[in-house]
């Protein structure tokens, strides 16, 4: 039973108010004014009481003939709200079932899009209540003192959504804590070692500098970067704080051991909360969402085809193709870069292991950018006005083939990767596209005479949208290439041979 919202009643009543309001108004504008209609009425009274008065009979007869029509008139004027409130009730049942299944669409719609986020928010939530407990609570205040401020801002810092991406900066927020800590209680023991009120401020700005500016250099290697950027700045901001603070502190290994000791309580809650407490992968968003792509890029080439060969239908049902699938993949690349690097440090899980092979996960997303670039070309060829309409007859059967053979492969390929079992694209896909690769090169070969019948700048119009596809078929044989070496490298579950319906191509 899906939930109405709180404001639909207000929305029925209000729906009805307005109906009856506007029933009354043409009711109104119909019969006259009420005034008029009273006054009507108490007229047509009177001349039936004087008509009864002077003839003395039950039975009245009007030599005019208007009695009657007026009786009837006063029957059709006569305003009744029993017809309104029958046709509200009807209206109230088909509202009834007409609008709930939309809000229910939305609520769903809305629903599945901020599920996991409302989860996120709660676990933070849950997160900060429990390490706040080292504060609130006077025996654990009494054990970590003020530094129990580091385990809550750890838990600000660190919590991320995805779980990978927590682990990620929490590991390397834990490395860098330890390394710049050790590194500093050193260089702290080395000044108080030398000693003097000259020899420490050297000491300490000599190691500053040197430590400082190598973490810095190390940060802008890319290797570096990509995954331990976050370490790396830990580290230099754990590495001052300890080796300036231990000129003014005595002990401050001490110090450093506390709060070590709570920075590792935040990371164990947030941790244990992301990994354990509804999960969210990193890496199940990227096996998803690569798969779906494989259907938007269909999608698109089988919308296109559909336009570009609908030149004889009415301008008004002429079908448009939707690219903004096409671009969305070709900005992809940012998010599944990051994407790829959540799920290297998320651990053993479900279908994905230590070892999984993200990498070609990459390498298949550059070559759908191409073959979405590839298609978004198709687009200035549908807006040309230089393309011919009535040559393209010509080209339809064997362009459409070919777009029922790519959207077939497409959605096959796609879903080999979410199924994760293997697709033998050597056996049953590659020679298919090939072939029909031949056939329309063969196109251009066989009858250029066809394409140049309307002038050369028809004739290259044709022959480029043709050279185009004929670069989308190649650029998904070599998808179809690479979707079988993942399965060979990450031992996609073996499958029957594919059944191409290379018969109608």
């Amino acid at each position: 039973m899906v939930p109405v919202p709180a404001t639909f009643p207000i929305y029925l009543m209000f729906t009805d108010v307005m109906y009856i309001y506007m029933v009354s108004l043409q009711l109104i504008l119909e019969h006259g004014s009420e005034s008029s209609f009273q006054a009507k009425s108490r007229r047509s009274r009177k001349e039936r009481i004087f008509i009864k008065t002077n003839m003395g009979s039950t039975v009245i007869s009007i030599p005019d003939g208007e009695g009657v029509p007026d009786l009837e008139e006063k029957k059709k004027s006569h305003f009744s709200l029993q017809p309104i409130i029958s046709y509200l009730r009807e209206k109230k049942k088909v509202l009834k079932f007409s609008l709930p299944p939309i809000f229910s669409h939305l609520r769903e719609e809305k629903t599945k899009h901020d599920l996991r986020k409302l989860i996120h928010s709660a676990k933070v939530g849950t997160a900060l209540v429990l390490v706040s407990l080292l504060y609130l609570l006077d025996p654990l205040f009494k054990k970590v003192g003020e530094n129990a401020m580091w385990a809550i801002m750890t838990v600000v810092v660190i919590f991320e959504f995805y779980a990978g991406a927590t682990l990620s900066k929490g590991l390397n927020r834990g490395l860098g804590t330890i390394l710049g800590g050790g590194l500093g209680c050193l260089a702290a023991a080395l000044a108080q070692g030398v000693g003097g009120r000259v020899g420490d401020p050297i000491v300490v700005g000599v190691s500053v500098f040197i430590f400082a500016a190598a973490a810095t250099y190390t940060r802008m290697v890319p290797s570096i970067k990509k995954r331990y950027d976050y370490g790396v700045m830990i580290f230099i901001l754990t590495f001052n704080l300890v080796v300036v603070s231990g000129i003014r502190v005595q002990d401050v290994m001490k110090v450093a051991r506390e709060r070590l000791s709570t920075i590792g309580m935040g990371f164990a809650i947030c941790i244990f909360i992301s990994l354990f407490v509804f999960p969210v992968w990193a890496s199940d968003e990227l096996h998803h969402s690569f798969a779906s792509k494989f259907e938007d890029l269909a999608l698109s080439m089988e919308g296109c085809l559909e336009e570009y060969f609908s030149f004889m239908s009415e301008k008004g049902n002429q079908p448009k193709a939707n690219f903004s699938s096409c671009k969305s993949i070709l900005n992809s690349k940012t998010k599944d870069e990051a994407l790829a690097n959540f799920a290297k440090w998320e651990p053993w899980h479900g279908k994905f292991g230590l070892y999984y092979p993200w990498e070609k996960y990459l390498l298949i997303g550059e070559h759908l950018r191409e073959l979405a670039a590839t298609i978004l070309s198709l687009k200035t060829c549908l807006q040309s006005p230089k393309q011919p309409t009535t040559q393209r007859e010509t080209l339809k059967e064997p362009c459409e083939a070919v777009g029922s053979l790519l959207g077939w492969t497409l959605r096959e390929l796609g879903e080999s990767i979410l199924k994760m079992r293997k697709c033998h694209a050597g056996v049953s896909i590659v020679p298919n596209l090939k072939s029909t690769r031949l056939e329309l090169s063969s196109v251009l070969s066989s009858s250029p005479s066809k394409l140049m019948e309307n002038g050369n700048d028809y004739g290259l119009a044709m022959a480029t949208f043709v050279f185009l596809l004929m670069e989308v078929v190649e650029k998904v044989e070599e998808v179809a290439k690479e979707v079988e070496q993942l399965g060979e490298i990450a031992h996609f579950r073996t499958q029957l041979a594919l059944i191409c319906p290379s018969t109608l191509f």
